[in-house]
């Protein structure tokens, strides 16, 4: 065995491969045996773990493209530059994992297209998703393509679709903030089964505020995580700034929690929801209100004042908690509330696994760009790329 084949049997890879091969059986089993063989779904859930996770967390913590590229390109915040493209790379794969995902659960990936091109339904909110999904995916993956053609020497090609970065910015926050508010609207269709603390008429609202933290926290949290195994990939215009961008995206943060914080009581004073506080789902409401969006909004004000990179960084991780938790509790956990326990959804181990495989895929599409493209770094014969 050479050198070379010895390092690549890490830790890391060796799980890696694991769950990638474990997932390649499930996509296997999904596609030939049916959704019953791999799933828990029933007529009662017909959306479950793969909506909840794969999609609506996906397409939440995949916001740091359009609130990165927009600080910096639409209000001229150039301190945070060096931020874009690890935002872009971040939202990039997330968007493109959704619509890989969203295969197993819908299955027929070759009529895909169908939606867009051959039978649009252009009064579902369901279309209104998929055909913003499939353009902001489009817009993403031009606006990473400069990395990925410096990388490949194409210099006429990468200079000619720089040039479109500001155009392209303002289509991304369009298409984002209609595709994030339309997929909680898409729960304004079910008042009768969604519990009251949860439903809401501003869950359009509540989805696309909620969306502006979550990106921000994922960028702190992504580069927290990226900083120390790719530390030397990272030029020295990336590491001044490094601080920089984590206090000012902590105070962004900080400032839109506040503000979906209030959105949040709003929803509930407007049908009189007050009296559910008092019980067992109350409490649970409760903990996710204060316990993931009080107070991280608190922690980032006192860390962003104080300068603590520490305290941010662990408040960017329970903000990504708390988004997952709201929205497994929108799509899962209060959904079908009133039903039995035993009628009550819960992921199979399958399922799980599948969406295990799926993050998998992302993290090693990941390793792979970062080790090799401009993405810490700038290309040193592309001085305007940061």
């Amino acid at each position: 065995m050479t050198t070379e084949n010895k390092s690549l049997m890490t830790p890391v890879n060796i799980i890696t491969g694991i769950i990638l091969a474990i997932g390649l059986v499930i996509t296997v089993l999904r596609f030939t045996k049916g959704l019953g063989t791999v799933t828990n779904l029933d007529q009662n859930n017909p959306w479950g773990v793969w909506i909840g996770f794969d999609l609506l967390c996906g397409v939440a913590l995949a916001a740091g493209g359009y609130t990165t590229s927009s600080a910096c390109y639409l209000f001229g915040m150039k301190k945070y530059h060096s931020a874009v493209r690890p935002a872009i790379l971040t939202a990039f794969l997330g968007y493109a994992l959704v619509v890989f995902a969203l295969h197993f659960d819908v299955g027929r990936p070759y009529r895909l297209v169908y939606p867009i091109f051959l039978q649009p339904g252009t009064t579902s909110l369901l279309y209104e998703v998929g055909l913003c999904v499939f353009l902001y995916v489009t817009v993403l993956a031009i606006e990473f393509s400069p990395a990925a053609l410096e990388w490949l020497g194409m210099k006429k090609l990468r200079n000619t679709v720089h040039k479109l970065t500001l155009a392209l910015t303002i289509f991304g926050v369009v298409l984002s903030t209609l595709h994030q508010s339309s997929l909680g609207a898409l729960y304004i269709a079910v008042p009768s089964k969604l519990h009251p603390l949860w439903y809401s008429p501003y869950l359009a609202v509540l989805f696309f505020v909620s969306s502006i933290p979550a990106g921000l926290s994922m960028v702190i949290f992504e580069g927290t995580l990226a900083h120390k195994p790719w530390h030397h990939m990272m030029d020295k215009t990336h590491l001044d700034e490094h601080e920089g961008v984590i206090l000012g995206f902590a105070r962004g943060a900080s400032i839109a929690l506040a503000a979906y914080f209030c959105v949040k009581l709003v929803a509930v004073a407007y049908d009189n929801n007050w009296h559910y506080l008092a019980t067992g789902w109350g409490a649970w409401w409760l903990v996710e209100v204060l316990g993931f969006v009080a107070l991280p909004s608190l922690l980032y004000a006192i860390g962003s004042r104080e300068k603590n990179i520490k305290l941010i960084k662990w408040t960017a991780a329970l903000t990504v908690v708390g988004i997952i938790l709201n929205r497994f509790n929108v799509s899962m956990v209060a959904f079908n509330w009133q039903l039995p326990a035993d009628q009550r959804y819960f992921p199979s181990l399958m399922e799980i696994m599948l969406s295990i495989f799926v993050v998998t895929v992302g993290v090693t599409v990941y390793r792979f760009i970062v080790s090799r493209m401009p993405i810490f770094f700038e290309h040193p014969e592309y001085k305007d790329a940061h």
